[in-house]
């Protein structure tokens, strides 16, 4: 299966949701379609057009959004002394309400993939009532644990790119806690400090996603604008391990009873480890998994083919 056309957004806008803070929505395919939600990945990586092509544009109404502080939304989290303090994951999900009652949308279904599916399930876990279904990819769902595998259980498998992470680390910094350590640096005001820790954060995170040695790096990264709000997104969830307590999403899952569910998880992907995908499918009760032995961290064999069988489905049940 190959994705749809590329597409436009019909509609777009900056909604101001308190704080100081304005997020950037953008509306594609049928105005009277099955309403669905683009929640993004990162945190801090952003919308891009390609997400647009999974959804067929004559029986989907896409709304993508660009959470706080990051792809179009303003204030951009690469501006120098900009304030996180209001970036948090509840503040995301009541954007996302904000979008939602904008748009006059009583439910739709959410897709997201790596801390996208984590901020799509405390989306509806806490909003229940105005989610249809779910596809979700690449599961993470929040525990620290998971945080704690990212920045460095995973490094048994990527000792030569955990090296060059510790390599960066400021002087007095513990080498069993990177989070720490390039918090200080990437919020550091100077950009001698600043830039060069969010390059080697970014070269982390493309190396522990590779499906390949030789894999190319992802072209976002090139871009010291983006690679410096994304650096520093991460870190600052991280640090606060995605502001959520230990596992209270999991247990609230089997709430989500009755609503719909693919979970399409790559057996190869060492970024979030299959029993992630596997204890969401037990704790939701009428879940779907979807396996893929050839695919990695949301790419790979058979996973466009998934995404697009799922989405197809659910908006011929609609």
């Amino acid at each position: 299966m190959t994705r749809y056309p590329a597409i436009e957004p019909y509609d777009a806008g900056l909604l101001d949701v308190g704080d100081g803070h304005r997020v950037h929505y953008e509306v594609c395919g049928n105005p009277r379609g099955r309403p669905a939600l683009v929640v993004h990945g990162g945190p801090g990586s952003g919308c891009t057009p390609g997400l647009r092509r999974f959804f067929d544009p004559a029986r989907y109404r896409v709304v993508l959004v660009d959470q706080r502080g990051c792809g179009r939304s303003r204030p951009h989290a690469s501006e120098p002394l900009v304030d996180l303090d209001t970036n948090t994951t509840a503040h995301l999900v009541a954007d996302f309400e904000r979008v939602r009652e904008h748009l006059d949308i009583d439910r739709w279904l959410l897709f997201g993939g790596s801390w996208g599916s984590t901020l799509s399930l405390t989306y509806a876990v806490e909003h229940p009532e105005r989610v249809s279904a779910a596809v979700l990819l690449a599961i993470t769902t929040g525990r620290h644990d998971e945080v704690a595998w990212v920045a460095g259980g995973v490094a048994r498998f990527f000792p030569e790119a955990w090296e060059r992470l510790r390599a960066g680390l400021p002087p007095g910094s513990r080498d069993d806690d990177v989070v720490a350590g390039y918090h200080r640096l990437l919020t550091d005001p100077d950009p001698a400090v600043h830039t060069p820790a969010a390059r080697r954060w970014c070269d982390w995170e493309d190396a522990i996603v590779a499906m390949a040695h030789d894999q190319p790096a992802d072209p976002r990264y090139l871009d010291p604008r983006f690679r410096l709000a994304f650096a520093r997104l991460v870190v600052h969830y991280f640090r606060h391990r995605l502001f959520l307590d230990d596992g209270e999403v999991l247990a609230r899952v089997p709430s989500l009873a009755g609503t719909p569910a693919v979970l399409i998880q790559g057996r190869l992907d060492l970024t979030a480890p299959m029993d992630n995908a596997w204890r969401l499918h037990r704790a939701w009760p009428g879940s779907e998994l979807v396996v893929l032995g050839g695919a990695g961290h949301g790419t790979g064999e058979g996973m466009d083919d998934a995404i697009l069988t799922a989405l197809d489905r659910f908006a011929s049940s609609c």
